[in-house]
């Protein structure tokens, strides 16, 4: 049986929650595992690691392991959501707060 991490989720308003996958979880997992807790939809999650900023959005990368992401027990995640509408045609742009930049 494959042993479990905890990852504590912060979303756009500031609420924290823990969500639990095991060790050999892919980012896919992670977001199935946060729409089914917080009913939430996972073809609209952007996940980014706190320990280096590290993007999860793009498709090639929802088959990577949490590990090989820099997700450990514990690690902390900020929640994001892709606009609802499909037929939107601009270029998101995801910028940090000067804070995080030093």
């Amino acid at each position: 049986m494959c042993k479990a991490m905890k990852v504590v989720v912060e979303n756009l308003t500031g609420t924290l929650f823990y969500i639990q996958v095991g060790n050999d979880a892919t980012v896919e997992d992670l977001k199935k595992e946060i729409e089914a807790q917080q009913k939430l939809p996972c073809d609209r999650l952007i996940l980014v690691l706190d320990a280096d900023h590290c993007l999860l959005m793009s498709k090639e990368e929802e088959n990577a392991s949490l590990i090989d992401c820099g997700i450990q027990e514990g690690s902390h995640i900020y929640l994001f959501f892709n606009p609802i509408n499909d037929d939107y045609n601009d270029n998101f742009l995801f910028t940090w707060p000067d804070f995080y930049l030093g």
